[in-house]
């Protein structure tokens, strides 16, 4: 069975690992996976099986129809059984690629919150009609599900599919090795982010709130990994700027991110924008319990007070007084972590997600 994807990009991020993860998992299943990208190739493109094609469409700039048609073109070579498009740019061109779900059965993936943007009413009525092409629409969360209901889209169209996570590739080990690979003291209270420099990733509050809590906690250590998006410069320039400079970790792009997670003792997602976050699966699969930001899904994955902490962190103030309640009892984040181990391994493997798209992609094929 053929699948094409489309995405902006294979660039590092949570929609992009999903994909590449994807394509190995089904390909012993008896599935081949291209990817068309609009933009540009990524690096995850790298981590695709070898018989994976990245089909580049040259998209630049503001809408371009030269790369519908090139996608329109790739559909008439590859012959897929299956297109399945991500988020809204995606959306567009593979409705204008498939003449709106006629040419192949067409799924859309929805991987974060609709944007202040997205909810204007023009932006609405735009997926709407894209969505009357599409055989289903996937959410990584059952939040993100409802939010599309509550917006007037076709709820039979729409189903959860739950991010998942390799338990045997994240796992807990190795954390003195790990912060010494880092540059972390061993007695260190670390608390990381990892991901994209992104607008809603909101890397600058969390380096604020850092810097309130370490008079207070002089053992605390801030750990930033990630590389890419928007705001790269800018959260690298507030970090040198810090008079903590010396207590925060820069550790750039990590093609293997497990060490980065297997060195804090807390992962940190304030974002006010995710579907499912797979930072706090990768990071509670490694034993380490997460403090997220209330909704993107996290309600899902966490159970507050258990196997990790969900607050409102619309400020930095707010972030510091969650950080500063945590760590003042540190005993709490291996029970935690503990739990929250247990918790991914038994209902977000990756296993569980894979079977998931399986089923649906059977399901959408003509038969």
């Amino acid at each position: 069975m053929k699948i094409l994807h489309v995405v902006n990009s294979l660039d590092p991020g949570g929609m992009e690992n999903g994909v590449v993860n994807l394509a190995r998992g089904l390909e012993s299943r008896g599935f081949e996976t291209h990817v068309a990208c609009l933009e540009r190739r990524g690096v995850f493109s790298g981590r695709l099986p070898a018989s994976s094609k990245v089909l580049l469409l040259g998209k630049s700039g503001g809408f371009s129809p030269g790369a519908a048609w090139r996608l329109a073109r790739a559909i008439t070579q590859l012959r897929p059984d299956v297109i399945h498009s991500h988020n809204l740019g995606p959306l567009i061109y593979s409705g204008l690629a498939t003449a709106g779900g006629r040419r192949c059965p067409w799924l859309q993936g929805e991987h974060s919150q609709l944007t202040a943007e997205e909810r204007l009413p023009r932006r609405l009525r735009q997926r709407r009609w894209l969505y009357r092409g599409c055989h289903t629409i996937h959410t990584v969360s059952t939040a993100m599900r409802e939010e599309l209901v509550a917006c007037g889209f076709p709820a039979q169209k729409i189903v959860a599919i739950a991010n998942g996570v390799d338990t045997g590739r994240f796992a807990p080990g190795g954390r003195i090795a790990a912060r010494a690979a880092l540059g972390v003291p061993p007695d260190a209270l670390c608390i990381g982010i990892v991901g994209r420099f992104g607008p809603f990733k909101r890397h600058r509050q969390l380096i604020e709130a850092f810097e309130q809590i370490v008079p207070r906690l002089p053992r605390a250590r801030l750990l930033i990994a990630g590389g890419g998006g928007s705001e790269e410069a800018a959260v690298h320039q507030r970090v040198q700027a810090s008079s903590f400079r010396p207590l925060i970790h820069l550790a750039g792009f990590q093609n293997e991110p497990r060490a980065c997670y297997q060195a804090m003792d807390l992962l940190v997602v304030p974002s006010i924008n995710e579907g499912l976050s797979n930072a706090a699966l990768e990071a509670m699969a490694c034993g380490v319990p997460a403090l997220v930001r209330s909704g993107c899904g996290h309600e899902q994955i966490i159970t507050h007070g258990h196997d990790g902490w969900i607050a409102g962190l619309d400020s930095s103030a707010d972030l510091a007084g969650s950080l500063a309640e945590i760590l003042a009892e540190p005993i709490r984040l291996v029970d935690f972590g503990r739990n929250a181990r247990k918790k991914v391994t038994s209902h977000f493997s990756l296993e569980s997600m894979i079977t998931s798209y399986e089923h649906l992609y059977r399901a959408s094929a003509p038969r």
